[in-house]
C-alpha cells in the first residue's frame, strides 16, 4: 500500500484579498507560516518517506517546514502547480466578475467547460496533475509520501481518484493547511481523509 498525504499550502495576502494566484508565485502570509508550523506538528509523527511540492513558493515553504521534522529534502514538481489563471491572476472575484460576468458563472457552474483567458482548462491540469501523481505513487511503492499543493490541484486529484466528473470540483472543500490522504491498494485509489483541518483549532 502506498499512502499520499496532500497538503494544501497556508494562506497567502492574496487568499485574505480573494484574489485569483494560478501560477502567480506569492509567499506565505505570516498567518500562513503559522498555519504551516501547525500542520507540520500535526504530522510529525506520520512515517513519511519523501516530500514533494508544488514549484511555487507558498507551496514549497508549507512542504519544507514540514519536512523539516521528518529530515527530508522537498522536491519541487511543477506539474504540481495550481491551474494557470491566465489573465485573470491578481484580480478579484468582483473584478472577474465585472469584466467576465458569464465566463465566471460558468467557471463555478461547468468549470469542466470553459477555457479560462490566457490560462488552462480543468482538463490540461488534470492531464499533468493525475500524471504526476501516478508516476510517484507507482515510484514509491509500500511508502508514505507527502504532497503539497494548490486548492484547485488537490481537488483536481480528488476527481481523478474518486472518478468524479470535473463539473463538481467545488462540491470538494480545500481549505489552507487542510489534509487530506489517499491509500493506493494494488494502485486503486481509497480516500480515507477529506480537508482535515483539525490542527487550526
Amino acid at each position: 500500500m502506498t499512502r499520499v498525504i496532500m497538503v494544501r499550502h497556508g494562506q497567502t495576502a492574496w487568499n485574505l484579498a480573494q484574489k485569483y494566484q494560478g501560477h502567480s508565485d506569492i509567499e506565505l502570509s505570516e498567518a500562513g507560516i503559522r498555519q504551516a508550523e501547525l500542520v507540520a506538528a500535526r504530522l510529525a509523527n506520520e512515517p513519511i518517506q519523501a516530500a514533494f511540492a508544488s514549484d511555487l513558493g507558498r507551496a514549497y515553504q508549507t512542504a519544507k517546514t514540514i519536512a523539516k521534522n521528518h529530515k527530508l529534502p522537498v522536491h519541487k514538481v511543477a506539474e504540481l502547480r495550481e491551474i494557470n489563471f491566465g489573465i485573470w491572476e491578481g484580480l478579484t472575484y468582483d473584478q472577474i466578475y465585472s469584466g467576465w460576468p458569464e465566463l465566471i458563472e460558468q467557471l463555478y457552474q461547468k468549470p469542466d467547460e470553459i477555457q479560462i483567458p490566457g490560462g488552462e482548462t480543468f482538463r490540461e491540469l488534470k492531464q499533468r496533475a493525475a500524471g504526476c501523481l501516478q508516476r510517484l505513487v507507482a515510484e514509491h511503492e509500500d511508502s508514505t509520501i507527502l504532497l503539497v499543493s494548490h486548492g484547485g490541484t488537490i481537488r483536481t486529484l480528488l476527481c481523478a481518484a474518486l472518478d468524479i466528473h470535473l463539473n463538481h470540483i467545488w462540491q470538494i472543500k480545500q481549505d489552507n493547511t487542510a489534509v487530506s490522504i489517499l491509500e493506493y491498494h494494488d494502485g486503486y485509489p481509497v480516500v480515507t481523509l477529506l480537508n482535515d483541518t483539525h490542527h487550526l483549532r
